[in-house]
């Protein structure tokens, strides 16, 4: 009879061995970097400034900063038809009703501004200013989105390790109501003892599918961040290594020099620098030269000439330069100004603030990774205290509450150990953020 038990719980074990791995092969296995590549494939906001760049590079040409002519073919013909009546020096009348008058005209005309005060050159040169600001745009959509995604993807992480260790912890509560029947079967224990292990155990079950369900949404959110179907389901390696040699001098020097929002406000401090020289521009000469061949013919009903027709090229220069436009110059001149002072103040600003959470997450930093190091003690110390009470519950020497506590103690301590070595990647991601060394 015991035998016949025995190999039913044999095959009933491997039943459910057999269905973990046909599930677990089911899903996919995805790992960090497969994440961060379907998040630049995918993610909207990171296509959006993708797109925006590629508009500024069609932007930067020299048709666009006006420095190329401008060649138009033009045709325009009129009629009329008009009751006429001429009363010429002699005092004859001629007089005509229905009288048809036609012209028409038609070439090609070229003008081109050869000399504008330098505005298209400065005009150029923000174009491509412009092109860079797009560039810097997507390098910090991009470092932002990646950072998402390793932040997210750590997550699950720190959920996966939470759930294995309920699932560890269900086993040891298994264990001690097998225990604790056993001993009720024999007279050594009370049928309290067993009716406690059975709440601990089904509340241990509870907060198994709590745990699942914390994970799933994590999950849900994790692909809604890929842009990818939010019922795709995946497993994650159950790796947080962190970098524990960062230095923040070596940082600080990385974030001067790479920094998407600094570099932002040095762009835009050249962009407004050669806003100026546009608007300067205006006090100088523009000089344009036009030039075509044109053909034109007409009729007319009553006149001294009742057809005429021409063909031929037209070519000069034109010149103007402004003299007084009301002040508008000189507002315009100091709004530039002030638009260039502005910027280098925000310049000034954005680098005490990054600098101030460089600092501010290097602190953080050091303090997660000295967490990490007391947390990880403190779980082996909590399983090896678990292993020696467990022990003793099994031959009757511990109490139920202090088997209970340990066990609790036991999950606290992994939950807590996890939580500092996520905690202290997220920390290493944000420094390498505003450090601008985020690798993708």
């Amino acid at each position: 009879m015991r035998r016949n038990k025995a190999m039913k719980k044999i095959v009933w074990q491997l039943v459910l061995l057999l269905a973990f791995f046909q599930t677990a092969r089911a899903q996919e296995v995805l790992t960090l970097e497969d994440a961060v590549q379907i998040a630049l494939k995918n993610n909207y906001d990171i296509r959006l400034a993708s797109n925006d760049l590629k508009i500024d590079e069609a932007g930067v040409g020299v048709a666009n900063a006006g420095m190329l002519p401008r060649i138009d073919a033009t045709f325009t013909q009129s009629n009329s038809i008009q009751n006429t009546k001429q009363t010429q020096s002699t005092g004859a009348v001629r007089e005509l009703d229905n009288a048809k008058n036609n012209s028409m005209s038609y070439g090609v005309n070229m003008g081109w501004t050869v000399f504008d005060g330098f505005r298209m050159f400065a005009r150029y040169d923000q174009l491509k200013e412009l092109q860079k600001q797009g560039e810097t745009e997507l390098k910090l959509t991009i470092m932002t989105k990646v950072s998402d995604v390793m932040a997210g993807y750590y997550d699950l992480v720190q959920q996966q390790q939470l759930l294995r260790a309920l699932d560890t912890t269900i086993v040891i509560s298994q264990q001690r109501l097998t225990t604790a029947e056993n001993r009720f079967a024999i007279g050594k224990a009370a049928k309290l003892e067993v009716l406690n292990a059975q709440v601990d155990l089904n509340t241990d079950k509870s907060n198994l599918l709590k745990q699942k369900e914390l994970l799933q949404h994590a999950k849900i959110r994790f692909n809604e961040l890929l842009a990818r179907d939010t019922d795709t389901d995946f497993n994650v390696i159950e790796t947080a290594e962190f970098d524990d040699k960062l230095q923040l001098s070596e940082l600080r020097e990385l974030m001067k020099k790479q920094n998407p929002q600094l570099q932002l406000a040095f762009i835009n401090k050249r962009v407004a620098e050669l806003n100026l020289k546009q608007v300067k521009a205006s006090r100088y000469p523009t000089v344009n030269l036009n030039a075509g061949y044109n053909f034109s013919e007409s009729e007319s009903s009553l006149g001294f000439v009742s057809q005429s027709s021409a063909r031929g090229l037209n070519y000069g220069v034109s010149a103007s330069i402004p003299i007084f436009n009301g002040f508008l110059q000189h507002r315009n001149e100091k709004i530039a100004k002030l638009q260039v002072e502005s910027s280098s103040m925000v310049i000034e600003q954005q680098n005490r603030a990054v600098d101030a959470q460089l600092a501010t997450a290097f602190q953080t930093y050091t303090t997660n990774i000295e967490l990490v190091k007391l947390e990880e003690d403190n779980e082996t110390i909590a399983k090896r205290n678990l292993e020696i009470t467990l022990d003793k519950f099994k031959i009757g020497t511990v109490p139920t509450i202090e088997f209970r506590t340990a066990q609790e103690n036991y999950i606290n301590a992994v939950a807590r150990h996890s939580s500092a070595k996520f905690q202290a990647k997220i920390s290493e991601i944000a420094l390498h953020e505003i450090a601008g060394n985020i690798k993708f």
